[in-house]
């Protein structure tokens, strides 16, 4: 990985139990090299836009970013929408999964996948 095409600070934070949680999955899945977390928003969702989270290749218009040895792709556009949303992982007996904590959301959904901005 080349690392001259990394933009330095990433509009995303992870907490510590995202990290974890992440880097359980990397281990697990196999995740290759040339793959990175991907985090974004698209249309659609109760609330008009929902989150997007998984392993994906870097593509046309993405900025790369190292987040906690992390590496993760956002779509330039996408940065908006994320400017400092800090990305959770819950696992207690009342939630289970990622969760987004978003400044720049004016509502979100009761599932906490959507939002509108």
């Amino acid at each position: 990985m080349s690392t001259d095409s990394i933009t330095a600070v990433a509009p995303v934070t992870f907490t510590e139990g995202a990290v974890k949680e992440l880097k359980k999955l990397i281990d697990q899945q196999e995740i290759g090299e040339d793959f990175g977390l991907r985090i974004g928003v698209e249309g659609g969702g109760c609330s008009g836009m929902s989150y997007l989270l998984g392993f994906d290749q870097k593509k046309e218009g993405d900025n790369e970013y190292l987040v906690s040895g992390i590496r993760m792709f956002m779509n330039k556009a996408h940065g908006m929408y994320l400017a400092g949303m800090e990305v959770d992982f819950k696992n207690g007996l009342d939630a289970r999964g990622f969760t987004f904590n978003n400044p720049n959301a004016t509502s979100t959904c009761g599932c906490g996948s959507s939002f509108s901005a």
